[in-house]
């Protein structure tokens, strides 16, 4: 997780760079070549939307006890041995309930992971509150998560709704190398 550091006034601001997500894999997002400033450079214009990304679909690493048979640990390496005083892990469990199936309950482990995930934008002050409200849409066979946060005033700075699927891409390691 990028932490974010208040800076003096005479030292130039690093924003790190957006990554979009278009439901199913995120990536980094560049400036048109018309942009008046940074022509064709990385976008660094939505930090706060950015770091919700990083938060919730970057697969956070878990303990031995929560893997089902036969699954692999995912997440960043670092996070089981290299982890700061007061620093968590990097991202979310949803990842777990990829192999679950749809049940009624479900929202509420959704919501929980949702919310420790978030939980660092919180502890570093770039929000107040986090909501996450995760909605089982039997039917389509997926769960929407939404989620909002809220800045020191209490108004709302951000709201996105994400949908997670259960429709997987079976056997399919890496669909869009094909």
């Amino acid at each position: 997780m990028l932490k974010i550091i208040p800076v003096d006034d005479t030292e130039e601001l690093y924003r790190s760079p957006d990554l979009g997500w278009d439901g199913i894999v995120g990536d980094l997002i560049l400036n048109p070549l018309t942009h008046p400033d940074a022509p064709g450079d990385f976008r660094a214009e939505q930090g706060l939307a950015t770091q919700v990304l990083i938060c919730l679909m970057t697969d956070r690493r878990v303990e031995a006890s929560e893997l089902r048979d036969g699954d692999e640990n995912r997440g960043w390496i670092g996070d089981s041995f290299d982890a700061m005083e007061g620093e968590t892990p990097i991202g979310s469990r949803l990842w777990l309930l990829r192999r679950s199936s749809l049940y009624p309950g479900i929202e509420i482990k959704a919501q929980d992971y949702a919310r420790e995930a978030l939980e660092p934008l919180i502890r570093q002050g770039a929000v107040s509150k986090v909501d996450a409200v995760a909605t089982p849409d039997f039917a389509a066979n997926r769960l929407d998560l939404a989620v909002s946060l809220y800045g020191r005033n209490g108004t709302q700075i951000y709201t996105s709704k994400f949908e997670l699927l259960w429709r997987q891409i079976d056997g399919v390691e890496n669909p869009l190398a094909q």
